[in-house]
């Protein structure tokens, strides 16, 4: 992977509505090795303190979600493809 997907990777695992799900469609990576990622690309305590939310969070897994969330993205947030923005 290049800089660029490992950084869009790492924005979308500390983004609490992104589920691991949609980081498995865009990337093709597991919940297992996003965590191993995460692991090697923060700091210790950063990696710590994102495994704590992503434990409490029920949003970053598909099946805990509420009814009425239905989405990874947020209204504002433009159509994104492969990584890239589109182009506006």
């Amino acid at each position: 992977m290049n800089p660029e997907e490992i950084d869009r990777i790492i924005e979308m695992a500390w983004e609490d509505r992104t589920p691991f799900d949609a980081i498995k469609i865009q990337f093709n990576l597991t919940e297992s090795e996003v965590r191993s990622l995460m692991r090697k690309e923060l700091k210790r305590s950063s990696y710590i303190l994102w495994r704590k939310r992503v434990e409490d969070s029920s949003l970053k897994h598909l099946k805990k979600r509420i009814d009425g969330v239905t989405t990874f993205k947020a209204n504002a947030q433009r159509q994104i493809t492969l990584n890239k923005l589109s182009k506006r």
